[in-house]
């Protein structure tokens, strides 16, 4: 691997122009398409196999009404007030009528003939059914509904717009990420002391980024691609894209501060900073594409998204930066006697113990001690995550000055949270009069006496002849874990009343299809974490050939995903610095939350990993020393590593200012569980492992020894001069 990284490194030196114009055209050509084709990013969230899909299927053809987009508009009459009087009637009737001649409006339906008006007459929802999906409403529909409802409020009525025509965010830029990278950009001029040093990876990740973010949003013409899935593609793949080009450079830094040739050092540099580049990437890669295991297109989606623009940056990192390099020449040597150029000499030298070193040399002084504190403290830090709640997004979760959030609660207060939160519960049968199958369904429910029933519809036909359904408005929220009981209990008699009706009754809707995700979602957390650890251990194993490298590396992992949900729980249910932190309402985290933390997290963590164990397997395969190799890789490793971390938790945390509540736990999670990841337990528990463990650290047995490929991490064949008996101690070990 090595070898072969070194040749690339030096051929993207040699031909820089070539290289950079390669990766230019790249740009041009996705940038070209996107100017022609657009993008169509889908809000849509299937859940195949679940009875709340069959269910959603069965109606797009016998009721389409009932699956396509709703809107919801709220009025309000002023206090002392009714929605009756006369003027206000009036203009709520006019408004109806003009939004049902708006812009792929199929009807609108009147609240006062529909009784949709409150007890206390003060409110009255009107709904607007649109006969088309998601995906193909467009914004300009949306606007003119909203100008519509909104001009109501010029007689004194309060007006908002609320309904599925609302998805999430997506991909907004904001002041927060502008923020973040402006950290970034302070963390590498510290940790370079040079602009153009702190520069290049600033600049190779945002190439890279733009070309798979472009290339991703080309791709949706052809494939189905979420609206969530740039989001994640943009936190991920800029936080690793800055962080791969800062390894490949400070090792390039480094040897340019001790006298070696530009081009041999940026070749060396892609050889062996490159070969942990590539294999931290692969790790990220494997944790995201391991999304798929789930088996929720949306969510196989996000992953291979975001594992796409993670594979951008490890081409970028090892390709176009060792050809801007070469742009770079010398310029990037530290100028002699300068700070930067000492620090790079006593790093390279190891002739004076740096911060890392020191740090490294007090943890592993009582190496057991340190586990003990590291295992307690974390521990105490994920007590909250045992409270984890999940549950799917909707417009309650949405910020509180938009309309469709103030619409939902103006909805919840006048009518009860479960209007927000209906459930379809549909009935087909093969011969018989289904709206007759519907009643007799409909009875049944209501004489199971379920305390979590606010009312239950008449029957509504559909097209088909075959097909009914009946509307069952529950007491809470759509949210709420009373909602989820209710489905459940529903479900469970829907055998007995389907057989006294002589019809299938299937539970549907999408508050049923959001419970269904949330349940698949959890009993996939164990198989996903077996399947993307597994994998990610064999790589470990092949990269450090060791037993307890792997097995370290996953138990550090599950401390610190378990410090991020504590975090998480804390904050988006608990309530903890919710004000600070811009967190509109507490309860229940999104669903998809822990699967996707754990995916990204994963991949990071074994990032610094590698960075960081990687420098102390070369010095000891280079030495034999175990003791020294543990103290010396981090006094390599440790700046890095940091500045890495800071530049990670600057991004992540950047989001957490994002006004979509479905990346703001995310976000949230990955900024703790990253500081936790690199500062506590890679660069603090990491090392006094491998001190407690001496040199059996590095064992393997002999068997497998011989069975597994030796991919040359450490670079040893690069260096033909090393004498044989250098190498020597660890092949006994073997």
């Amino acid at each position: 691997m090595a070898t072969l990284l070194y040749s690339l490194g030096r051929a993207a030196f040699r031909r820089r122009g070539l290289f950079l114009a390669g990766w230019l055209l790249l740009i041009a050509l996705v940038g070209g398409g996107m100017a022609t084709f657009g993008s169509h990013l889908d809000s849509e969230a299937t859940i195949p196999g679940s009875q709340s899909q069959k269910g959603i299927d069965i109606l797009e053809k016998a009721l389409p009404s009932s699956t396509g987009v709703t809107a919801q508009i709220v009025f309000r009459a002023p206090e002392g007030s009714t929605v009756n009087d006369p003027e206000y009637r009036s203009v709520i009737e006019r408004t109806v009528a003009a939004a049902g001649k708006a812009p792929q409006v199929e009807t609108a339906v009147d609240p006062f003939e529909a009784k949709s008006v409150s007890a206390d007459r003060r409110t009255a929802l009107a709904q607007v059914l649109y006969p088309i999906k998601r995906d193909a409403l467009r914004d300009s529909s949306v606007e003119a509904l909203e100008h519509i409802a909104f001009q109501a409020r010029s007689s004194g009525l309060r007006a908002e717009v609320g309904g599925t025509i609302y998805s999430s965010a997506g991909l907004e830029v904001g002041i927060g990420e502008v923020i973040g990278l402006v950290v970034a950009v302070v963390v590498l001029i510290i940790t370079f002391g040079s602009l153009l040093a702190a520069g290049l990876p600033l600049l190779t990740a945002v190439i890279g980024l733009v070309a798979g973010l472009l290339g991703l949003l080309l791709v949706s013409n052809i494939a189905t691609v979420s609206s969530t899935a740039p989001s994640l593609a943009l936190m991920v793949g800029l936080a690793v894209g800055i962080d791969y080009a800062l390894l490949i450079l400070s090792r390039h830094r480094t040897q340019l501060a001790s006298g070696m040739d530009a081009e041999e050092s940026a070749a060396r540099a892609t050889g062996t900073a490159g070969s942990a580049v590539v294999f931290a990437g692969l790790t990220v890669i494997v944790a995201l594409s391991g999304l798929t295991v789930v088996g929720i297109p949306f969510l196989s989606v996000m992953g291979l998204a975001a594992a796409g623009t993670v594979l951008m940056a490890v081409l970028v990192a090892i390709t176009l930066l060792p050809a801007l390099l070469g742009f770079a020449g010398t310029r990037l040597r530290p100028r002699p006697g300068s700070r930067a150029d000492r620090r790079e000499r006593e790093t390279g030298s190891g002739r004076r113990w740096n911060g890392g070193a020191r740090w490294a040399r007090l943890v592993t002084r009582r190496p057991l001690v340190t586990v003990v504190a590291v295992v307690i403290g974390l521990g105490v830090m994920a007590v909250p995550a045992a409270q984890l709640s999940l549950a799917m997004p909707d417009n309650g979760t949405a910020a509180p000055e938009s309309t469709q959030r103030r619409a939902y609660d103006m909805i919840s207060d006048a009518f009860g949270p479960g209007r927000n939160g209906r459930l379809l519960v549909l009935v087909q049968t093969a011969d018989a009069d289904p709206k007759a199958a519907a009643t007799e369904v409909a009875k049944g429910i209501g004489d199971l006496r379920l305390p979590e029933v606010l009312s239950i519809s008449a029957p509504q036909a559909g097209t088909d002849g075959r097909t009914a359904i009946v509307t069952v408005v529950p007491k809470a929220g759509p949210r709420a874990e009373e909602t989820v009981r209710l489905v459940r209990d529903i479900r469970a008699a829907t055998p007995d009343l389907g057989t006294a009706a002589d019809a299938e009754v299937l539970v549907t809707g999408s508050t049923a299809a959001a419970i269904d995700v949330s349940d698949l979602l959890s009993d996939s957390l164990v198989p996903f974490a077996a399947i993307v650890v597994g994998l990610a251990l064999l790589l470990l194993l092949l990269v450090f050939r060791s037993i307890v490298v792997p097995v370290k590396a996953a138990v550090g992992f599950l401390l610190s995903v378990g410090a991020a949900f504590g975090a998480v729980v804390a904050v988006f249910q608990w309530g903890w610095l919710a004000d600070q932190l811009g967190v509109p309402t507490t309860g229940p985290v999104f669903s998809f939350m822990p699967i996707v933390l754990m995916a990204v997290l994963f991949g990071l963590a074994m990032d610094y990993e590698v960075f960081l164990v990687s420098r102390m397997r070369e010095e000891y395969v280079h030495t034999g020393r175990h003791g020294e190799s543990v103290i010396a890789g981090s006094r390599h490793a440790s700046r890095v590593v940091t500045a890495a971390a800071l530049i990670m938790f600057a991004v992540f945390a950047s989001f957490v200012t994002a006004e979509d509540l479905t990346l703001k736990p995310i976000a949230l999670g990955l900024a703790v569980g990253i500081v936790v990841d690199a500062f506590v337990v890679r660069m603090t528990l990491v090392p006094a492992v491998l001190a407690l463990v001496g040199n059996g650290a590095w064992w393997l047995p002999r068997w497998l020894d011989r069975l597994l490929p030796n991919l040359d991490m450490e670079g040893t064949k690069l260096d033909p001069p090393r004498q044989e008996a250098e190498r020597r101690p660890v092949r006994a070990l073997r």
